[in-house]
């Protein structure tokens, strides 16, 4: 049985995430952490509540020792990460909570990931171990009337949420 950890769960794109994950797969275990900030609403989960794929914790990805104890009663196969303050008004009015979030709380992720999944004793990273960092095409700043982004595409934020997400 695989076992991811979900942040940003009850979000719009986490939770429509964890129906896709639940729907496509019979055995696997989403552990799903959520603030519950403005973004974040549980009736977006109603609907996978009593299913014991799914587990729901309330807390913040930048709160260390819920993530390291998290990684360690799991010992998860993948980590995705939408957690993220995401709104352009709100970054501009106060940045330092989107730097916090978006910046910090990512590092703890990857700090705890690293912590848990990399065997200093053989150098080796545990087999099969993912994490996916969700961003936002904001990151490359206006697209114009034509065109599309690519991969090659140089980064060019415009607000204090779009550079904390590069």
């Amino acid at each position: 049985m695989k076992t991811y950890l979900i942040t940003g769960c009850a979000g719009f794109i986490g939770s429509n995430f964890v129906y896709y994950m639940l729907k496509k797969h019979d055995d696997i275990l989403l552990v799903n952490l959520d603030k519950l900030t403005y973004a974040g609403n549980l009736e977006n989960l109603k609907g996978v509540e009593g299913d014991k794929r799914h587990i729901f914790v309330q807390g913040d990805i930048c709160d260390r020792e819920l993530v390291t104890a998290l990684f360690k009663k799991y010992d998860f196969d993948c980590v995705i990460n939408f957690a993220a303050e995401s709104h352009v008004d709100r970054s501009i009015a106060n940045p330092e909570i989107f730097v916090q979030t978006n910046v910090m709380g990512t590092v703890n992720l990857l700090q705890r990931a690293k912590e848990a999944w990399y065997q200093p004793e053989t150098k080796h990273w545990k087999a099969g171990k993912k994490y996916l960092q969700v961003s936002t095409d904001e990151v490359y700043g206006a697209l114009g009337a034509e065109g599309f982004f690519m991969e090659t595409t140089p980064l060019c934020p415009h607000s204090p949420y779009s550079s904390s997400k590069a």
